[in-house]
């Protein structure tokens, strides 16, 4: 798929679409093949309804969620640092992990890698509360992760000191029995054919194929391309420099082309690449954004201008490929910072910080499934039992080679039984509410205009956005109610009144207006919605749901 956009006929630009892959998964116990099918038609469907390219599947058949050791998921993995997908789609959050721990760490690899999750058949994955506990487990799982970066960073950057490779690998050099670079002759030479052929007016193409023809290979046993044979011609260890981080010093290596020919071929790659890649506009409300008129998912779009100024915005599905809603286009980022501006705001409350505090602090307890830990801990007891008894056995005088035998049979099962209760443990790791809140009150520190943060808010607060022409604007937040999923329906029966049929994370009794302008709250709302008043450039308390203009 090319990143550049293209003009219709119309004008608008064909905005690109997001890279995702489907990971689908079903166990040996209970389940067939024609599960997965299932998976990836669901998968499928719910990337056509929000704009989503699927580019690839990784499917792990007959393998339990409760370990890692699954061959597609791995190579899911691998690819995602390579950079070869936007986005993961899994069926349901089970499909991913079942392991808690696991699954937050997994999960912050993928985004740390920049991949967005999203679920075909779960809006609410595992309750609200669930979303935000797991976003605690992902910040010390990334904790966890960057601290052990430290210590390898710390042990990477001494060895640097004294000029050594770190074990990295490059076409022309070895390791010597000193731990530094050495030149290999036969690489080498294959280097300096390389710099001397592209200094001499040879296309990069003819260059990588006759080495592949004549069988020379990458550091990484892996044929040429234009990428690695731009990484060869850029890098400076082929002139003697060695690089990591702040460390840089000339001659650190023995240099393989001479400076003249390495800077003449700097200067005919600065001007063969002289045109930028396209950037790829990333959507923030993607699978968030509905329209209120018809709630249908609203997707990212482009456009550009007479004058050749793009723009991007938001439109209704149903208005983009059935014709069937009127639903106007919303601009991207006016619809985008009103969101994000509810949401640091609602971050910065103590009270709004204090209650998913709670809440979260019921769901971990809920969810926690006890039952082996408490039958490990029931034979706990039965063992310190019965080496009580032995021991009781042994100083009244009762010693014989099957009291010693038995003895050492239960010394042996209690250390068993300490390892056992020591996995479930970390298996399951349980949250203190002062770490929750803790964790909660780093988002305070995030900078509204950077890309990263505001993903973090929006994935781990917000349920949904329903836009209307008439000026309404409702935001769903993902901080109350259990397996719900909020529709259209939902939201108009609690903005006209309909309660009684209302999911649980709609307030459970509508609003009460007074006129247009003032707004009451509801009784016992448990606090899903957020009104936007854009003129006024605030957010009401999220005690209230508003109908003010966002236009």
């Amino acid at each position: 798929m090319a990143d550049k956009k293209k003009n219709d006929k119309s004008g608008n630009a064909e905005t690109p679409l997001i890279r995702a892959v489907i990971y689908a998964r079903y166990s040996s116990s209970g389940q067939r093949e024609e599960s997965i099918e299932g998976q990836l038609r669901d998968c499928y469907d719910f990337a056509r309804k929000n704009g989503i390219n699927v580019i690839g599947e990784y499917i792990d058949k007959a393998i339990s969620g409760k370990t890692d050791k699954r061959p597609d998921f791995q190579r899911m993995l691998r690819d995602s640092e390579r950079g070869h997908f936007d986005a993961v789609i899994m069926w349901k959050m089970d499909r991913f992990a079942r392991n808690r721990y696991d699954s937050a760490i997994y999960k912050y690899k993928l985004k740390k890698n920049g991949v967005r999750i999203f679920y075909a058949k779960e809006t609410i994955p595992d309750g609200p509360e669930g979303i935000i506990l797991e976003s605690v487990m992902e910040g010390y799982a990334e904790y966890y992760s960057e601290n052990l970066s430290q210590n390898v960073r710390r042990g990477m950057y001494d060895s640097a000191l004294e000029l050594k490779t770190l074990g990295r690998k490059i076409i022309g050099y070895k390791t010597g029995v000193d731990g530094k670079f050495e030149i290999d002759p036969g690489q080498a030479a294959v280097v300096r054919r390389i710099f001397e052929e592209y200094a001499a007016g040879e296309c990069a193409k003819d260059i990588y194929t006759r080495l592949n023809e004549e069988g020379y290979r990458t550091s990484r046993n892996g044929l040429f391309n234009k990428n690695s044979l731009r990484r060869i011609l850029e890098n400076e260890k082929y002139i003697g420099v060695y690089e990591y981080e702040d460390i840089r010093v000339e001659g650190g290596i023995p240099a393989i082309v001479d400076r003249p020919l390495f800077e003449k071929v700097q200067k005919m790659i600065k001007k063969n690449h002289t045109s930028p890649a396209a950037k790829r506009e990333q959507f923030l409300l993607t699978t968030k954004l509905f329209c209120g008129h018809c709630g249908a998912a609203m997707t990212g779009d482009g456009g550009t201008s007479r004058v050749g100024k793009v723009y991007y915005y938001y439109t209704c599905n149903n208005r983009k490929y059935k014709r069937t809603c009127k639903k106007e286009r919303a601009a991207k980022d006016k619809i985008e910072q009103l969101v994000v501006d509810a949401l640091v705001q609602l971050v910065h409350s103590d009270d709004f910080i204090n209650e998913v505090a709670d809440k979260v602090m019921e769901y971990q307890e809920r969810e926690r499934d006890r039952s082996a830990l408490d039958a490990l801990e029931a034979r706990q007891k039965e063992n310190e039992k019965a080496i009580a008894n032995m021991l009781a056995a042994i100083e009244a005088g009762i010693v014989t080679p099957s009291t010693k035998t038995r003895l050492m049979e239960l010394e042996a099962e209690r250390a068993n039984i300490d390892k056992g209760i020591a996995r479930e443990l970390i298996s399951d790791p349980t949250l203190e509410r002062d770490q929750i809140v803790f964790f909660l009150e780093r988002f305070r520190k995030g900078d509204p205009n950077d890309e990263a943060y505001r993903l973090m808010l929006v994935d781990t607060f917000l349920n949904s956005v329903f836009l209307y022409d008439d000026g309404k604007m409702v935001i769903v937040l993902n901080y109350c109610g259990e397996h719900s999923k909020v529709t259209l329906s939902t939201v108009e029966k609690a903005v006209d009144g309909g309660a009684a049929e209302c999911s649980s994370i709609a307030p459970p009794s509508a609003p009460t207006f007074i006129d247009k302008k003032d707004i009451m709250p509801t009784n016992g709302c448990t606090k899903p919605f957020v009104g936007i008043n854009l003129a006024k450039n605030r957010i009401h308390d999220p005690q209230i749901f508003s109908t003010r203009k966002w236009t």
